[in-house]
């Protein structure tokens, strides 16, 4: 007789705490509704120190960024784990560094936002993050692929928006007047003809939803951590 499939060993290579951690949580609470009561899949997660992404990120050297991302990798290769996943949306402008030398297999983050949007019929996204995202190629890459438009935040946006995340979100500071300022950054984007945004940083989740955004939403941590879970338990047998 066959042994009966385990669901896989889900790595997360963590970087700022807070969205590491919803995306832990979601993998963790999410996983009962295809395994049964309080099952999920094993999952294995290391986080460096965020200043030694952070000195990286200032000094713009993407390839010690990727060289961090690759530390985790082995590390949750050796824990057993089958594939990766980083919710962190910045960090993968280092994805090119990584990819080739993983020893695991990863799940992209932008990839998986944008087949969400296809899936849903969106056609054009606003784009929300740190100032190094939305600087970057990291979503208007993986849309264009997907034949979707995009919309970035104005110069002036992009840095109160960096500002909230960088000293407010990820210290887990969560305030009315943040999510008074990204709503009022998404009603023009609104206004300029998208009709979704991406929570591209992965702690934009934990102050806005669709329950308060002008827009709908796409939440890059839990897509991340739901796409996560399918693959884990691909070929394992629904819960009855």
């Amino acid at each position: 007789m066959n042994p009966t499939p385990k669901p896989q060993h889900i790595g997360i290579v963590g970087c700022s705490a807070e969205g590491a951690a919803l995306c832990y949580q979601t993998i963790c609470t999410e996983g009962a509704k295809l395994l049964g009561p309080h099952a999920h899949p094993e999952v294995s997660m290391h986080t460096p120190s965020l200043s030694d992404y952070m000195d990286c990120i200032y000094r713009d050297d993407w390839r010690g960024v990727g060289d961090i991302m690759l530390t985790s990798a082995h590390k949750l290769a050796a824990a057993g784990a089958d594939f990766l996943v980083c919710p962190d949306n910045t960090i993968h402008q280092a994805f090119a560094h990584v990819q080739a030398r993983s020893p695991l297999p990863w799940l992209h983050i932008a990839e998986v936002v944008a087949e969400e949007a296809a899936q849903r019929g969106y056609q054009r996204v606003g784009i929300t993050g740190t100032r190094w995202l939305v600087n970057s190629e990291v979503y208007p890459e993986k849309f264009g692929a997907r034949g979707l438009d995009y919309l970035r935040p104005t110069d002036t946006e992009r840095d109160e928006v960096n500002r909230i995340i960088m000293d407010e979100l990820v210290c887990g500071v969560f305030t009315p007047q943040a999510v008074a300022y990204f709503q009022q950054v998404m009603a023009r984007m609104k206004s300029e003809g998208c009709d979704a945004v991406v929570l591209g940083c992965t702690e934009i989740p934990l102050i806005m939803s669709d329950a308060n955004s002008p827009l709908p939403t796409l939440d890059s941590t839990r897509l991340l951590a739901r796409a996560a879970l399918r693959r884990a338990v691909r070929g394992v047998a629904p819960v009855a």
